[in-house]
């Protein structure tokens, strides 16, 4: 089993009731879970894709490892926050889904390797991922069914509150 830097990384994990291998369908599903304007390839090592959600987040992705019912892998290749000032926070961070069988269901941990507590993105990021996985991604896998971010500018579901409420927070204020 992999040793995980805390300090380094974010870490979370969940269990769902469902086969490893439908737990790693459900997290190549992107736009099901994360965004529905997620756009590109996420079920093939060497593919790309953009997530993006309204005008606060933007990334591109590239898949760097696909291991059905064991493992996902992705690199951010770039990233746009509208609300910290150092873009380059996520870039060249990794993200990483470790899939387990547990007691006939899927234990999945979700490590940001490269997301630190020091970054400006930390509290927000860390609250949307855990509401994104622990929410939505655990819905779609036990159900069939997420949450994920709405095309263009519908309202965000229910899981984002707390980072929404953080972003106003950090959120530049005018003069």
């Amino acid at each position: 089993m992999m040793q995980v830097d805390t300090d380094r990384n974010f870490t979370t994990s969940f269990s769902v009731d469902r086969s490893p291998r439908e737990a790693y369908d459900a997290i190549v599903d992107v736009s099901g879970w994360w965004s529905e304007d997620a756009e590109g390839v996420t079920d093939q090592v060497g593919g790309e894709f953009v997530h993006r959600y309204q005008d606060v987040h933007r990334c591109t992705i590239r898949v760097t490892e696909l291991v059905p019912g064991r493992k996902v892998a992705w690199l951010v290749l770039d990233n746009y926050f509208n609300f910290i000032e150092d873009q380059a926070e996520w870039t060249g961070t990794e993200i990483v889904f470790d899939i387990f069988e547990k007691n006939g269901g899927a234990e999945v941990r979700f490590t940001h390797v490269g997301l630190v507590r020091e970054y400006e993105c930390y509290e927000v990021c860390s609250n949307a991922w855990g509401g994104y996985l622990g929410g939505s991604l655990r819905n779609l896998i036990n159900t069939g069914v997420g949450q994920p971010n709405p095309k263009l500018d519908g309202d965000a579901p229910a899981h984002q509150n707390t980072a929404t409420a953080l972003r106003a927070d950090r959120a530049p204020q005018a003069s």
